[in-house]
């Protein structure tokens, strides 16, 4: 297998028929469909990380928390790009691109030649704006180096953490510490978690469920200073003056989409990189699929959104793949999420945006419920904890497009949610 590093030939040209920048699941995705349709080419992905492809959702989930092992959470076996003809140049970053020459630059300063480039970079950790936020002992959890390092201090006894931001990855992460027996703060600047994505019948019940699992939660609060002694964090500091006495402070506030090159190249975008139904952006023969492509979502009525989900990254680099083979199919596929935390796994099947009515299907209080989101009547996305059938049922629901439910027939747990259509 083709494995380098920027120092491997420095100023050497390479070339690759179809070049991938990125090795997350969109990159993975894309070289492996290439090779389904029938691309005999050169593949040459190309990756920030120094280890071949992996998963990211379990970096704040299963694998921070000690229950999978690196080689659990590999898309492929490292032996399988070798088989499949891909090579992998890795612990490389892509520092600009030349599009009338086909041309990327990595960041030894060699460049690499294209005939198709599919860009699926991702995003970069947002950082936090305020004094100490580079202590040592701040944490993000975005690739296996962050999850790495933060399990290397708990190795080296930090038991006291701050979780900033109570969003999906901030409660993942609060909900792994709490499996390594840390004490948990969240500090959320909004009045509820998860208030971005999810209704407030969702947002009350994680609430109180990390609370029952020990962690503090505090809401409409924000983070004025991180505190340190000998460059080491030792508290976090809070508007009102209060301070939080930790060792390990994590951040998860957002990602900001990683492409700059892109951009400078002349590539349309303002909110991560314009594509179109085919996954192309305003450069010719350059593509762009995951969490950094702005696109016109079907399931939110054609709204120019990102979608940072495996499914998106997954889906766009199946359409990416068609059209570099000639056999060009608009992206179209319902948007799908999870998160795990404790015991509990909560699935979602489509988009809230613009929601102007949730029903409760099912009781909290049983740790096993869905909300389903409703537009005008129109369902439009469903959150299910533990409930894996209504979120099987649901997708199929949402993918037949149904124009009007009955509220009082969704909140009915003894009719099958296969049964509304």
């Amino acid at each position: 297998m083709t494995v380098e590093g920027d120092s491997a030939a420095p100023g050497r040209n390479n070339h690759g028929d179809v070049v991938i920048v990125g090795t997350g699941h969109g990159g993975a995705q894309a070289a492996i469909a290439l090779r389904q349709r029938g691309h005999e080419g050169s593949i040459l992905m190309i990756g920030r990380d120094d280890v071949p492809p992996y998963e990211r959702p379990p970096l704040s989930k299963e694998y921070l928390a000690g229950d999978k092992s690196f080689e659990r959470i590999m898309i492929r076996p490292e032996q399988f790009w070798a088989d499949k003809g891909i090579a992998l140049r890795l612990g490389s970053a892509v520092s600009a691109i030349d599009a009338a020459a086909h041309t990327v630059t990595l960041g030894d300063g060699g460049t690499v030649g294209y005939r198709k480039l599919i860009w699926a970079g991702g995003g970069d950790p947002r950082r936090l704006g305020v004094p100490g936020a580079n202590l040592k002992g701040v944490f993000h959890v975005r690739d296996k180096r962050d999850a790495d390092a933060m399990m290397a201090a708990l190795a080296d006894g930090s038991r006291r953490a701050v979780v900033i931001g109570g969003g999906y990855i901030g409660l993942e992460a609060a909900s792994a510490l709490r499996k390594h027996g840390c004490e948990v703060t969240i500090v959320e600047a909004l009045d509820r978690v998860l208030a971005r994505v999810a209704g407030e019948d969702l947002s009350r019940f994680f609430e109180a469920e990390h609370r029952a699992q020990g962690v503090d939660v505090l809401l409409s609060r924000n983070v004025e200073e991180i505190l340190g002694s000998d460059r080491q964090v030792v508290g976090v500091r809070l508007n009102g003056g209060e301070t939080i006495d930790c060792d390990m402070v994590v951040v998860g506030i957002g990602i900001v989409p990683a492409v700059a090159p892109l951009i400078a190249a002349g590539a349309a975008g303002s909110n991560g990189v314009d594509v179109d139904v085919f996954c192309r952006t305003t450069l010719d023969d350059v593509y762009a699929i995951g969490d950094c492509a702005a696109h016109a979502n079907p399931f939110a009525d054609s709204a120019v959104i990102r979608l940072e989900s495996v499914q998106n990254a997954h889906d766009m680099a199946n359409t990416a793949a068609r059209a570099i083979m000639g056999d060009k199919e608009p992206y179209h596929a319902l948007p799908w999420f999870w998160s795990n935390q404790y015991d509990l796994k909560l699935q979602t099947a489509g988009l809230n945006l613009g929601y102007d009515q949730t029903v409760l299907r099912g009781d909290p209080e049983t740790r096993r419920f869905t909300v389903a989101y409703l537009k005008e009547g129109r369902p439009i996305a469903f959150d299910c904890v533990n409930a894996m059938k209504d979120y099987v049922q649901g997708r199929k629901l949402l993918e037949r497009e149904v124009e009007r439910i009955d509220p009082e027939l969704l909140a009915d747990t003894d009719v099958p949610l296969k049964e509304m259509a």
